[in-house]
């Protein structure tokens, strides 16, 4: 069982950045792939970016790209989403997800954890 706990969510004016984080518990942090998605409500959850599990492999939603980097740090169980030159429709909840995996998926059901999740809200 894998715990997943967000933070770094916040209020931000559009063109400012933030920046979560999603700390796991459990000592295999390593094997499982990492992931970024957010969710509208009424909205399906839209993937925004994933890690494999050694940081070779990233990829990032074309909506995203450029704007929002994930990176992870293995010996801290703790998985980042860099999120900047935001803009208002980025406002949403965002939220961490696991997936043991050897590489790095984009669907979300190919993630076994979730998180609870964290707002961003980005003002115009």
């Amino acid at each position: 069982q894998v715990q997943l706990i967000e933070s770094g969510g916040g209020l931000v004016q559009a063109g400012g950045s933030l920046r979560l984080s999603c700390a796991a518990s459990g000592r295999t942090f390593s094997n499982y792939a990492m992931g970024w998605f957010r969710q509208a409500p009424g909205e399906e959850r839209e993937f925004v970016a994933t890690i494999s599990g050694n940081s070779v492999s990233t990829y990032y939603a074309d909506s995203v790209k450029g704007r929002f980097t994930i990176s992870r740090d293995n010996a801290k169980n703790t998985v980042y989403l860099q999120m900047n030159s935001l803009k208002p429709e980025d406002t949403t909840v965002y939220y961490c997800a696991a997936a043991r995996a050897g590489w790095a998926p984009r669907k979300s059901y190919n993630y076994d954890y979730w998180g609870q999740g964290t707002q961003v809200t980005v003002s115009s």
